[in-house]
This record gives C-alpha cells, structure tokens and sequence, in this order.
C-alpha cells in the first residue's frame, strides 16, 4: 500500500533480477552494431550519437594506494587468540577429535574440530550471545580481537573517520543452527518461531551487527562463494582500500555448522573422513590414505589499512597484502576442473596483477583439505606454476583444525601472516604415506620449519568451482 497509512507491513514475493555489466567498448561491439534479429530490431549507433546520447564517466586511475595488515583475530578450534593459534600449529597441536556437541552415534562421521568453549564475555552483548547463531558469534569476537590487536582501543575508535571503515565478513553457510531450529519450530506451530530466525540466519548478519557495534558506516557486507569465502571478502575489501573509498576494514569469515543436518549434509556428498578411530590422524592432505575432510568450525578476521593511514596511527604492521585473483572453474558443483584451468589461471593472474614474479613465492598455504580430487589438483597445479623454484614450500592448515569452510580462507590467512612476521611455517600432520602423485620434498615435514619467506600465496577453493589466491609479503617499511 506504499505510503498509505493503513499498511501493515510488507507482502512477500519471490523471483529473481540479473543485470549483464560490460566494458563500453566491448559493448559498443558486441551488443550495439550486432544484435541478433531475435532480440528485436537491429540497432546501429554512430559514434556522433553515442556522444550525444550517452553520459560517460570517465574512469580516474586512483592514487596508488598500499595496503598492509595491522590487525588479526581468529576463534578457532586451537584456540580464540590469534597468536597463541600460530604457536599451537607450530606445535603440531591438532583440534580434531569425537564431536560432543550432540550425539552422532549412528552417523558414519562421528569426528570434527569443534570450538568447545568460548568466553564472549566482554565482546558479545549477552542478548546477542543468547540469541544468534554459533557463526555470528564466532566472527564478532574475532573481529572485536582483530581490532584490539591492532591497537584500536575504544578512544582511537573514537578519534576514527568512521564513514571510511567498512567491514565484510563472508560465510558459506550462515545462520544454519537457527534455520535448523527454525525448521523444528515450525513442525509444532508457527507461533513458535523466534523473531531472531530471518535476521540471525541471513550470511549478511556478521557484517552488519560488527559495523553496527563499531559504528561503522562504510561498506558493509557479506560474501558468500563456499569455502572461498573469506578469500573473496578480503581481496574485496582490498579493493574498497584502493578505490579510495575506505581507509581501513575489518574482513574475512566465519562458519559454525557442526551440527547434526550440517554433518550430515556432508556425509550425504560423501565429503567427509570417517577414520573415527582416530580421529587426530583423520585430517591428512596429500597422503595417500586420506578419506575426505575434517568439518572445523570457527572464524578469522584481518584488519586491513592503507599504509599512510597505519603509519600515522603509529601502529605495528604485520605484513603487506599485494593482491590476488579470482576466477571459476564453470565445471562442476563440487569437483574441480580435472586439467586445474580455473586454479592456475587464478594464480598466475594474482601474479600479475600484483607483479610478483614466480620465482618469488617461496611459501604457499595451501587449500588442500585431505580429498582425493582436490589435494592433488591443488598441488599440480601449483608445481606446473612454481615447481622451479627449489625453495619452495606448502603445506595445510587444515590438517590441524579442520575444514573450516568459509573461515578456512581467513584462518589460513592469519597462519600466513604470522609465518611471514615469526619466520616458522607449520608443520603438514599425518603426511605418512605421501600420494605416489606428489613429490614430497616440497612438502613440509612433520615439524615445523624455517623459512625466510619473500612472498607467501594463500589459496582458498570452493564448491561451485570458485577459486581465489591472496599474496602477502614482508612489510619492507618504505
């Protein structure tokens, strides 16, 4: 009813809308001097009218803008301490073991790397601890971490241009513990369902109940695109940085679905170890007796900053982002492209959008979360891109805590950042029996390892073929 003062509310509907965006000169061909007879009568546009018919902004290149990390915060199954997580993983500390958080005793998969206990006290309203889902949770206490690491205290919060602070917080799931409760509720009536079951089950909510927190007005959003989410949250928050639109953002992910239909899910994709036995032995990438993954939950969140912003602030710099790629595989829902096409072009475009030569990357964290496909694909993918080079090494975060889905990107970022900053990778657990595919030389051992590393490539894949790869390096002060 519009503006009538008898509405009541809304009206649900449903559908769907889909722009095509194209670069105008590619359009002026493509679409504007030919278009097939059967969309309609052919238009011809001279070049006189296209100036008179057409407002055309021109595209201002940016002032070059760097972009560093100054901030981290991770909720992980290791831990809820950023950098007490690297040390655990220098250890070869694993969170894996049986689930206890509801009885899987009839299920196949009965292990995962659960968070089992989290203090929020001091970070969460208890009105939001109570009510929101585990992913929500997850992400303000990291996000609120990240901030306090970074030196951002309640009184430089204050002194902050808030309109140039974002925040995107991605997640391939969401809410799914209170859309399952929702599910259950409407079984008995539908007055039992919460008012908090759209609101605190939409991927979007992370983001925007830290920004309201914070204050912060500028972009807000989530990203969801699987297990690549946090990859593609944090390149596009780089993105804001070097526009101009923001100084500084908080990004990354998180997801917390270990839960009975989240388990089950993914032992219905037949994704998921079920070496139960021994459960600290079920997460290995590249052995040649892996099973599938190991469901993590959990969430990590980067502050990221343009470099004259943080050098003003007077505030540590952990390492400096130099960019990455997106790309899609447009193949299957689940498996990867079998010649690897979309993860290969995704690295060799990071490369050269950020002009960073092969030779150069001497560190990478892999995705590889212990699946017969992926692991391999991911590694000869990575061997054809830098296999020359005899420094390098990679290894999986995941085989210590897990799959974490779409904080698995940021997590694995955090552990990066922090080899960048400590010099000491973190060891690969349970490569025992390495696949007669995979030369293990490149593959970090059993303990942790030193390494001066000059630019490290952290990769995230996701189902959907959605593949993405960040680079970090050293912050060199100039």
């Amino acid at each position: 009813m519009g503006l009538s003062e008898d509405r009541d509310g809304f009206v649900m509907g449903e559908g769907a809308g889909v722009m095509l965006l194209e670069e105008l000169e590619i359009a002026k061909v493509t679409c504007w001097n030919h278009l097939p007879a059967s969309m309609g009568k052919t238009v011809a546009m001279s070049d006189a009218q296209s100036e008179k018919d057409l407002i055309i902004t021109k595209h201002k290149e940016p002032k070059e803008r760097r972009i560093v990390v100054t901030g981290l915060g991770a909720v992980t199954p290791l831990g809820d301490d950023a950098h007490l997580f690297h040390t655990s993983l220098l250890e070869g500390v694993t969170g894996i073991s049986d689930i206890q958080g509801f009885d899987c005793s009839e299920f196949p998969t009965r292990i995962a790397a659960e968070i089992k206990s989290l203090s929020t006290g001091g970070w969460i309203s208890p009105k939001i601890a109570k009510k929101a889902d585990k992913y929500l949770i997850y992400a303000l206490v990291a996000g609120k971490k990240a901030l306090v690491d970074a030196g951002i205290t309640e009184q430089v919060s204050g002194e902050l241009d808030k309109s140039r602070c974002g925040v995107i917080i991605g997640s391939a799931m969401g809410g799914l513990r209170v859309l399952n409760d929702g599910f259950e509720a409407i079984k008995v009536s539908y007055k039992k369902m919460s008012p908090f079951y759209i609101p605190y089950s939409l991927t979007n909510m992370a983001s925007a109940v830290l920004a309201m927190d914070l204050g912060w007005t500028g972009p807000s959003y989530s990203i969801s695109t699987a297990c690549a989410s946090s990859n593609y949250s944090i390149l596009n928050a780089t993105s804001h940085i070097i526009k101009g639109d923001t100084d500084i953002m908080l990004c990354g992910g998180s997801d917390g679905m270990i839960i009975p239909s989240g388990i089950a899910g993914l032992i219905a994709c037949n994704a998921l170890s079920q070496r139960n036995s021994d459960p600290t032995k079920a997460a290995r990438p590249w052995d040649a007796d892996r099973d599938g993954f190991v469901m993590g939950e959990g969430a990590g969140v980067l502050l990221l900053e343009e470099l004259e912003h943080a050098k003003k602030r007077g505030t540590n710099i952990y390492a400096d982002v130099l960019g990455g790629s997106l790309t899609c595989d447009a193949y299957h829902i689940t498996a990867p492209h079998p010649e690897g096409v979309g993860m290969v072009s995704c690295m060799e475009k990071a490369l050269a959008q950020s002009g960073v030569a092969k030779e150069d990357v001497n560190y990478i964290n892999a995705h590889s979360p212990s699946t017969r496909l992926g692991d391999l694909r991911e590694y000869q993918v990575v061997i054809r891109c830098f296999g020359k080079n005899p420094e390098l090494r990679m290894n999986s975060t995941k085989s210590l805590i897990g799959h974490l889905l779409g904080a698995s990107g940021a997590a694995e970022a955090v552990a990066t950042i922090k080899a960048i900053q400590t010099g000491w990778i973190h060891p690969n657990l349970n490569l025992e029996n390495p696949d007669k595919h995979v030369d293990a030389k490149v593959l970090v051992g059993p303990k942790k390892e030193r390494l001066d590393i000059k630019v490290a490539m952290s990769n995230s894949f996701g189902f959907g073929g959605h593949n993405s790869s960040i680079l970090f390096a050293p912050f060199k002060g100039n």
